[in-house]
């Protein structure tokens, strides 16, 4: 017979284990779940950052504004397909789990991506290029629209109650790289190729990339195993059927709508500044610096580059902050900060001085990081674990729908019909406005357990 201290040690050695195995699976969704958004956002910014080139590529013009407004007008179209994305794939990843929806997304996603790379340019097919460009960025906008809440609740699932807020600031953090590193590449192909090779063939490259990734994360994410919040849930719900067969199973989408929709408006008004935020300060701003102010490119693409670091090591100083202070007040925090700061930030930036320019760029891209590093967990936290996926995907997808994807497109309509080259910052001023309204009608979850919530 085993005696106590045996059985004590065999036990602890099964603990140690089952841990170990807990924290390898932790790092593997870390891993798909950065990797999935860098691509996403890679792609955006390659899109952003490469704007100029691809409205000669594809929209040809004697006007240069009516170009970009056509380019930066296909960038928002291909955000129409959001809100229907976030609705399947959250529906998706609450009914059949996290795991498999972001497998399959991020293959839609990346194989969209990779085939704009392929498109031939208008000189050769005519109104079919942009035609395609359209619907190739309106698929990459239905798949993509699961992936940044598919992974921050996942992520968001698996981290300690305590330690959340951090955990799921990887996720902004790795929009933020994706930004760097598009920004980066568009840097050193600008400086090391002729224009005409850059509207040959340059521009095609970071879209090429996205197909090889896409292989690799999803290969990743097959190997993951959903939630342990998840499964206590499913665990649950086939007892609760099991035990009642008459039951029958109400879908996230009709439980959302009909018992949270309170929830779900709220939360869209506080995803509504991240959405004008996070594409007017990291993907607008640079066209902004050199086409409306007169900044050199080069200079223009230097300080998005600096500001884009910043973001990366802040955001998750501002996922622990929000661990320590909790997430409504830090949201709160943001919101008055942009309204405060945005319209004189505009100003500075209209002196077209490299050092000025810099210093208030930085500083809204570390308000922003106040509300983006904060977001993530704020609405995996929101939501129950049976319409986690699907609130927060709806509510996000929704307010990037209607105010980010269309940012660059208001801010540069806005300049043009007004005269007035700091027409943006007003913009950002009222959505931080209708933010704040929502973020004081919000409850704080931030010590709460995702089982029970």
């Amino acid at each position: 017979m085993m005696s106590a201290s045996a059985t004590i040690a065999t036990a602890n050695r099964a603990s140690v284990s089952e841990q170990s195995e807990e924290q390898k699976m932790v790092k593997k969704v870390a891993v798909s779940s950065f990797l999935g958004n860098f691509i996403e956002w890679f792609d955006y910014a390659s899109y952003s950052y490469f704007a100029t080139t691809i409205a000669l590529v594809f929209f040809p013009s004697g006007n240069h504004t009516v170009a970009m407004l056509q380019t930066f007008g296909v960038f928002a179209l291909s955000f129409v397909l959001r809100p229907i994305g976030a609705l399947f794939w959250g529906n998706f990843g609450d009914k059949k789990g996290r795991k498999g929806a972001l497998a399959i997304s991020i293959m839609f996603m990346s194989g969209a991506s990779f085939l704009i790379g392929c498109l031939p340019s208008y000189a050769a097919i005519g109104i079919f290029a942009p035609a395609l460009l359209l619907l190739l960025r309106m698929v990459q906008g239905f798949s993509a629209s699961g992936e940044y809440a598919g992974a921050a609740t996942f992520l968001g699932e698996y981290a300690s109650t305590k330690k959340r807020g951090i955990y799921c600031s990887l996720i902004p953090a790795s929009t933020a790289i994706g930004l760097l590193a598009g920004s980066t590449l568009a840097t050193v192909m600008t400086a090391s190729l002729s224009s005409d090779a850059l509207t040959s063939w340059g521009w095609r490259i970071p879209f090429l990339m996205a197909g090889p990734l896409g292989l690799i994360v999803h290969f990743i994410r097959t190997k993951l195993a959903d939630s342990p919040v998840y499964a206590s849930m499913t665990e649950a719900l086939d007892d609760k059927q099991q035990s009642a067969s008459t039951t029958k199973s109400v879908s996230p989408l009709h439980e959302l709508f009909q018992n949270h929709f309170k929830t779900l408006i709220i939360s869209f008004g506080a995803c509504a500044l991240n959405a004008v935020g996070f594409y007017t300060v990291l993907t607008y701003l640079p066209t902004y610096l050199s086409d409306t102010v007169g900044v050199v490119d080069a200079q223009s693409s230097t300080i998005t580059t600096i500001c884009l670091v910043l973001y990366v090591a802040l955001v998750f100083g501002m996922g622990h902050i929000s661990d320590m202070l909790g997430r409504k007040k830090v949201l709160i925090g943001a919101c008055v900060a942009f309204i405060v700061l945005t319209v004189p930030a505009f100003m500075v930036l209209n002196t077209a001085q490299f050092w000025p320019v810099l210093i208030v760029e930085l500083a809204m891209c570390a308000t922003l990081t106040a509300n983006d590093g904060t977001l993530s967990s704020y609405l995996t936290e929101t939501f129950p674990t049976s319409v986690r996926f699907t609130g927060f995907a709806f509510s996000f997808n929704l307010a990037n729908a209607i105010f980010g994807g269309t940012a660059p497109f208001i801010a540069t309509w806005l300049i043009y019909t007004t005269g007035s080259s700091i027409a943006p910052a007003w913009y950002m001023v009222a959505v931080s406005a209708v933010a704040l309204v929502a973020m004081i009608l919000s409850h704080e979850n931030t010590d709460k357990d995702l089982s029970r919530i």
